[in-house]
């Protein structure tokens, strides 16, 4: 397997070298197979040191890169490998005079052996997809002058300018400027997404439509594109359990299997009377049919496939062992905050006062609160703006923190706020004390006054995403429990729990209560996954058996999460649960199909009902068959 590092512009040009050596290798096995096609002819007509000379070439060019590979390993690891059996199987094979069967060894194993290099190449055009969509050079307006440098060159606080139709270099704030930006490379969304000033923008998306002014806030080496490609790569160089496993069992297997066929060289001739030259040549077959490949073939392909497919689809697996862990899972615990909602608060009810003008009140509360910077201020103002009501800022302003704000707006003053801030007696019969209804929807409240008592009362709540209802019945149906773990008010989760229908809920849980809980789902169900996005999620998210984070998350939450979700799309998780379920599947398949072949083979052998040509379609056939299963994931699941 090939594996790079990424370092400045290194990408493309490994990319280049790995595809290169790919094709050197399909060349070598196929030159390998024309000489072997020679060897046969001249064979044929009694050239017999043409032949061979054609035989040995094929061996030299179809084995080179494996022996080499073979060698190697054993030298480095201090252990034998698959590759070295095959070098004694061909070697033995030419030994007994079988010099086209060794020689159609040597092809079949080079030909798998450059399909398996196609494989992991395939893997990672992820990564050179994505290395091709980062700009190499940015736009730097630097004391009035503008320069292009490269992008390793910029710093935080610099101002960049990207122009309609060019990729955004740097992760960035607008600071001057409208456009539209495509984040497909980053979300996954195909819909480009409307960007002004102070919004945030993303290196290697596209600037659709107009000229902009970026602040740079993170270094080249930090930016979430670059996140991305490092999440890709350690997850290709990471081995699954499985993968380990079969790994150390390859050491032990190709001893045992050296030291039956040394057994089986003499053996037979003495137990059985076979002659010499029949004892040495299903010695051969053995050394051939019981070797590893397919065995070892099972799971690397199957595993990298599977990564690519899901980061393909905006689901970076961080390694095999996650992928392979996420088949298992009987629990999810959910964070609420902006998980399993938007993540801020928006506008629900509105009641107002009889005889109250709506746009007049509306414009009052949003003239006032477009001056405060609390999270429940911003929603009315958003709720005015989608209303398309105008208002201009208040002639005076008095804040009163932790109550509310007191305004004035020509000469009138209203009050927004708490109960007990705007009059709690007269907020407690307002409206029939809708309050309490409201409260009992997990919704809050602010009172809006004016000099001649309560005005309105607004019901503000964080809306639950509108995928939310639909992910968590897919995974229910999945047969896998679903739990909500939040900070947040008994009525509030009540609320929420009830809507989405978990299957059960803990409210008013800090960090480390979530982590306790954690740890007791882990206990019932055995293995459990954790998805979160904010920092107060990171312990809980490293302690279950899969942290699962939000894309739009904090950097700690995506920094311990083992799965990240580029697009806050809940059904992805589904998607990823069945992209695990299919790759053990494929992985299952392929490790009970290989060792089944090397049984029957190694019976039929032992019966002397295999000659080594079919032994050798065999047990190279099967090794290729294992990888293409293993290809499948690259479809869409």
């Amino acid at each position: 397997m090939i594996m790079t590092t990424y370092n400045e512009n290194s990408m493309p040009r490994d990319s280049f070298i790995q595809k290169f050596i790919s094709h050197v290798e399909l060349i070598a096995a196929l030159f390998s197979g024309v000489l072997i096609l020679a060897g046969w002819l001249l064979d044929r007509n009694d050239a017999d040191t043409a032949s061979v000379i054609a035989y040995l070439s094929a061996f030299t060019i179809g084995g080179y890169a494996k022996a080499k590979e073979g060698i190697e390993a054993t030298i480095e690891e201090k252990e034998l490998n698959v590759e070295m059996l095959m070098i004694l199987a061909a070697a033995g094979s030419a030994a007994i005079g079988y010099w086209t069967e060794g020689a159609i060894l040597i092809f079949i194993f080079a030909v798998s052996g450059a399909l398996e290099t196609y494989t992991m190449n395939k893997s990672q055009r992820e990564i050179s997809a994505l290395m091709d969509l980062q700009p190499d050079t940015a736009l730097l307006v630097r004391d009035g002058i503008e320069e292009h440098v490269h992008v390793s060159e910029l710093t935080r606080g610099d101002i960049i300018i990207v122009k309609p139709g060019e990729r955004v270099p740097a992760d960035g704030l607008i600071s001057k400027g409208y456009t539209t930006i495509d984040e497909a490379a980053i979300t996954g969304e195909s819909i480009p997404v409307s960007k002004k000033d102070g919004a945030d923008v993303f290196a290697g998306t596209v600037n659709m439509t107009g000229s902009v002014y970026i602040k740079v806030t993170k270094k080249a080496n930090e930016t979430l594109f670059q996140k991305i490609i490092d999440l890709v790569q350690s997850a290709q160089s990471e081995k699954s359990p499985s993968q380990q496993f079969i790994e150390r069992f390859e050491g032990m297997y190709v001893k045992v299997v050296l030291a039956v066929v040394a057994l089986m060289m003499f053996l037979p001739h003495f137990l059985l009377g076979w002659s010499w030259t029949e004892t040495f040549y299903r010695a051969m077959v053995l050394l051939v049919v019981a070797s590893p490949c397919a065995l070892v073939a099972s799971i690397m392909p199957a595993t990298l496939s599977a990564i690519s497919q899901g980061a393909r689809n905006g689901i970076l697996f961080k390694g095999g062992a996650h992928l392979e862990n996420l088949s298992h899972v009987k629990a999810i615990a959910f964070d609420k905050t902006g998980t399993l909602t938007r993540g801020k608060p928006e506008v629900t009810d509105i009641i107002i006062r009889d005889g109250l003008s709506r746009v007049e009140l509306l414009r009052a509360a949003a003239s006032i609160e477009s001056r405060s910077n609390h999270p429940l201020a911003h929603a009315v103002v958003r709720y005015v703006q989608q209303e398309k009501i105008s208002f201009s800022p208040p002639d005076q302003l008095e804040d009163a923190a932790g109550w509310g704000v007191k305004g004035t707006i020509g000469t009138k003053e209203w009050k927004i706020g708490k109960a007990s801030f705007v009059g709690k007696e007269e907020a407690a019969i307002f409206a029939d004390d809708a309050a309490v209804q409201f409260a009992e929807e997990g919704k809050t409240t602010i009172y809006v006054a004016d000099q001649a008592g309560i005005a309105a009362v607004i019901a503000l709540q964080d809306i639950i995403r509108e995928e939310t209802k639909q992910a968590l019945k897919t995974l229910q149906d999945e047969g896998i429990f679903t739990i909500m773990l939040t900070g947040d008010s008994e009525k509030t989760a009540k609320a929420i729990a009830s809507e989405t229908a978990l299957g059960s809920y803990v409210a008013e849980c800090l960090p480390e209560h979530k982590v306790d809980h954690v740890k007791g789902l882990l206990q019932k169900y055995g293995t459990v996954a954790m998805v979160g996005d904010g920092i107060n999620d990171a312990p809980a998210l490293a302690t279950a058996s899969v942290g699962i984070a939000m894309g739009e998350g904090s950097d700690v939450a995506l920094e311990t999460a083992d799965i990240v979700l580029m697009k806050n799309d809940l059904p992805k998780i589904a998607e990823a649960i069945k992209l695990s379920r299919k790759m053990q599947r494929i992985v299952k398949q392929n490790i009970i199909f290989s060792l089944s072949v090397i049984v029957l083979l190694i019976i039929s052998n032992f019966f002397q009902l295999l000659d080594l040509p079919f032994g050798v379609l065999g047990h190279e056939g099967s090794t290729i068959l294992v990888i293409l299963n293993g290809l499948r994931l690259l479809k869409n699941a």
